[in-house]
């Protein structure tokens, strides 16, 4: 409830941390920051050298930390990667820390600016297919060698072990976030590692593929949290699938929490003018902004 005072008006805690997050969300759109720094580090597949970029809270660590996964469009923004191809150590590149899109680029500020080291890893660049791909390729035997399911956990599983490995991350305090075909290798890496005594402590899983092409299995086992964020009129995915995935997980145990945004399409957090002029996409991204950082704070509790 609403309270009036003499001084003025006075909000409820919960009021107030929303207006908050949505200034901070705001804020973190319309500013423009400083490039995140480059990192190299190797894949569990034992051979690929992976790039990554690492978003650095600008308080004192060690940090909690969030390893960001792309989608099928790749780490860089559309007007940057058509003629990109690899992406590695000492090689030039106009797909770089500079370039990336600005759903990544906005994450990653917003996680260091609420005290959360992020490192966003490359999985097509350091493979040769910096480019990404477009909407409705799932079947392209190109991205057989950069899928969702057997390449790309491995990739997140030697980003944790890069972030343990630096002393400044909080090694208990390591989640996930996905979008997309990045959200679904969120989900496969949670089946793979089961315990997050051993692994990721929590995944936030942004649209996900949620069929039998994209899961390692219909049901996921974990004793590690997940939420799962979706929106009505996703035009690339289906939500009702994932929300029947998520019903058989919480039947096994598994303790996995779904937002469904009405109106709000695939890519509903991609704040472009373009993206977020689809109906329900802006108040979805609002929502999720002031959601993730509360949701990773009770989990780190």
């Amino acid at each position: 409830m609403i309270a009036l005072r003499p001084g003025g008006l006075e909000l409820p805690n919960h009021l107030i941390r929303i207006i908050i997050g949505l200034i901070a969300a705001l804020l973190l759109v319309e500013n423009t920051s400083a490039a995140p720094q480059t990192v190299y580090f190797p894949s569990v597949d034992g051979h690929t050298a992976l790039v990554g970029y690492l978003f650095q809270p600008a308080t004192p660590g060690p940090w909690p930390a969030v390893v960001m996964l792309h989608g099928r469009g790749g780490p860089y923004s559309s007007n940057d990667n058509a003629d990109c191809t690899y992406v590695g150590h000492d090689t030039a590149s106009p797909c770089n820390a500079a370039t990336l899109s600005k759903r990544h680029a906005m994450w990653g500020e917003y996680w260091s600016a609420h005290g959360y080291l992020a490192l966003l890893p490359d999985s097509f660049g350091p493979r040769g297919k910096a480019h990404g791909f477009g909407r409705f390729t799932h079947d392209d035997p190109d991205r057989a060698d950069v899928n969702e399911m057997t390449v790309r956990p491995l990739d997140a599983e030697g980003a944790l072990a890069y972030l343990r490995g630096r002393g400044d991350a909080i090694p208990g305090q390591i989640y996930l976030q996905g979008w997309s075909n990045g959200g679904s290798t969120a989900l496969n890496v949670m089946i793979r590692q089961r315990s997050q005594a051993t692994g990721y402590r929590g995944a936030l899983v942004f649209y996900p593929g949620c069929g039998q092409a994209a899961l390692l299995a219909s049901t996921i086992s974990t004793t590690a949290p997940i939420a799962m964020f979706l929106g009505t009129d996703d035009e690339e995915v289906s939500p009702v699938i994932c929300q029947h995935v998520a019903d058989r997980s919480r039947q096994a145990g598994s303790s996995i929490d779904v937002t469904v945004y009405p109106g709000a399409t695939h890519d509903f957090d991609e704040p472009s003018s373009r993206r977020q002029s689809a109906p329900g996409n802006q108040a979805a991204m609002d929502d999720a902004l002031v959601k993730a950082i509360a949701i990773l704070d009770r989990w780190k509790n």
